[in-house]
C-alpha cells in the first residue's frame, strides 16, 4: 500500500492547526519564512517529515532544520551534484530526485542513490508512466514515488512506494 506525501504548495493555515496525519509533508520554497518557520515547528512536534522542493530547497532545509529534499538535478553530473547535496544536508538526510520519466534517466537517477525516485504522472500520458513504474518496481530497490500534477490521476493505480499530492 502506498504511502502519501502531501505537498503543501500553498500558505494553509488550517495545517498549521488540525493534527497533521500524513507521515511527511513536502513544502514548496515559494512560500513565505514565517509559514515555514511555524510549519517546520509543527511537524517537528508532531515527529513528521518534512521536505523542501523547489529553488533553494537545500538552503531552506537547512535553515529549517528539515529532515531533507525533493529536487530535480538533471541527469549530467548527478552524482557529483547529489554528492554536494548530501555533504550539506548531511548523511542521514532525506532525498527524493525527479527523473524525466524515462528508463534511461530513471537508471541514471537511481545510480545516484537517493532515497527515492519521483516521477510526475498527469491525467494524460498516465498509462506510459504506469508502464515505466512498473518496469522500474521490477528491477530497481530504491524507492520511488509519483508525483501528481494533476486531480484526477488515478495514482493509487501506481506500482511506487509514495504519491505526492
Amino acid at each position: 500500500m502506498q504511502k502519501i506525501i502531501v505537498r503543501v504548495d500553498t500558505e494553509n493555515q488550517a495545517l498549521l492547526e488540525e493534527k497533521l496525519t500524513a507521515q511527511c509533508y513536502v513544502l514548496a520554497t515559494a512560500l513565505d519564512g514565517e509559514y515555514y518557520r511555524k510549519f517546520a515547528a509543527r511537524t517537528a512536534y508532531a515527529e513528521k517529515l518534512l521536505l523542501f522542493y523547489g529553488e533553494d530547497a537545500v538552503f531552506r532545509a537547512r535553515e529549517y532544520g528539515a529532515d531533507g529534499v525533493v529536487l530535480d538535478l538533471g541527469a549530467e553530473g548527478l552524482k557529483e551534484k547529489m554528492a554536494a547535496v548530501r555533504r550539506a544536508l548531511g548523511k542521514n538526510s532525506v532525498v527524493g530526485l525527479f527523473t524525466r520519466n524515462r528508463r534511461h534517466e530513471s537508471m541514471i537517477v537511481s545510480e545516484a542513490e537517493p532515497d527515492f525516485v519521483v516521477f510526475r504522472v498527469w491525467k494524460d500520458g498516465f498509462d506510459k508512466v504506469k508502464e515505466l513504474t512498473d518496469w522500474y518496481n521490477d528491477f530497481f530497490l530504491i524507492q520511488s514515488a509519483a508525483w501528481v500534477m494533476e486531480e484526477g490521476v488515478p495514482a493509487e493505480e501506481l506500482r511506487t512506494d509514495f504519491v505526492i499530492k
